[in-house]
């Protein structure tokens, strides 16, 4: 009884995760508007590019469950290359412009030192900083080279707000800001209520570690990336936008410097055996070459690549269940 008790914690965690990484994106750009300031200024200001990611690592970290936090940024890296990705890519072929390679291929070393530092399974402080750090020059040189900021996360989403706000006359401005600035802020407030929830739930669910990360790198990885695979989903019904898709591919060098780095940041992580982690590691690695892989040719992922991709996840979370 208490067990369904933590089941239903779990997926009212889920839900609230979802729906605050919903509506912060959505109302972000339209408070940042009518402030003046810029959507992704505000976004690094208040929560980063991914701050569902962010939140639980940070509560995985805080509660002493460094599976959940470990598998839950391999977890959701791997959805988002093999269901995100994919799922566009069987609705309307993904163009893979410039932008989005340059993201990606810039992720890939991101990436792979990222797991270098996990491969024994524990992460100091000062791993963490240097992660965070690698996340600054991550951006800075992205940026050098666009010229301008890099569009990470749901920034797709920001952008349309902005443009949406744009276009609006601008009547009762004042009043709707300390609105907007409202949800954006009860945005916030349920990715952290929710990734508490969440988290707890896995921690009472089960208190063996091999099982936490089992989950992490599963259900909390997929729960955690399933705002950016609706964005691919929705982006790819309007026309596949190059944003939506350098803002998916983009997130996985950030859930690998910035989120992980700011977990071991607040308590370091450690895992009594490593084992379990580093063939998902790896293959993580090898999914998102395999991804440039598909779209080099064409510059694009087409409905079959997308296929293959979708396939490769149920197959990766039967490996997991089976390890």
């Amino acid at each position: 009884m208490i067990w369904a008790l933590w089941v239903v914690v779990l997926v009212a965690g889920v839900a609230l995760i979802v729906w605050g990484a919903e509506t912060f994106a959505e109302h972000l750009g339209r408070a940042a508007t009518r402030l003046g300031v810029g959507a992704f200024a505000l976004a690094l200001l208040l929560a980063g590019a991914e701050p569902e990611e962010l939140a639980t690592v940070v509560t995985a970290s805080l509660r002493g469950a460094p599976g959940i936090a470990f598998g839950d940024i391999i977890g959701t890296n791997i959805a988002m290359c093999t269901v995100a990705l994919g799922l566009g890519a069987v609705i309307a072929t993904l163009p893979f412009s410039p932008r989005v390679f340059l993201y990606a291929v810039a992720a890939l070393p991101v990436g792979a030192f990222g797991v270098v530092l996990v491969w024994d399974g524990e992460l100091s402080r000062l791993e963490g900083a240097i992660l965070v750090l690698l996340y600054v020059v991550y951006v800075a040189v992205i940026w050098r080279l666009e010229r301008a900021p890099p569009l990470l996360g749901e920034v797709e989403e920001l952008a349309e707000a902005e443009e949406e706000m744009a276009v609006r006359p601008a009547v009762a401005s004042q009043r709707r800001v300390g609105i907007e600035l409202g949800l954006v802020l009860a945005g916030l407030a349920a990715m952290v209520v929710g990734s508490t929830a969440l988290v707890e739930a896995v921690r009472q669910i089960t208190s063996i570690e091999a099982t936490q990360t089992k989950l992490g790198l599963t259900l909390v990885g997929f729960a955690t990336a399933f705002e950016l695979v609706m964005l691919v989903w929705s982006a790819s019904r309007r026309g596949a936008t190059d944003v939506a898709l350098a803002g998916v591919v983009g997130s996985f060098g950030y859930n690998m410097t910035m989120s992980l780095g700011a977990g071991a940041l607040v308590k370091p992580l450690a895992l009594t055996d490593a084992t379990i982690l580093r063939a998902p590691a790896v293959g993580m690695i090898v999914l998102l070459v395999a991804v440039l892989a598909l779209a080099l040719p064409t510059r694009r992922l087409g409905p079959l690549a997308g296929l293959g991709l979708l396939a490769t996840y149920p197959v990766f979370v039967l490996l997991v269940v089976l390890l």
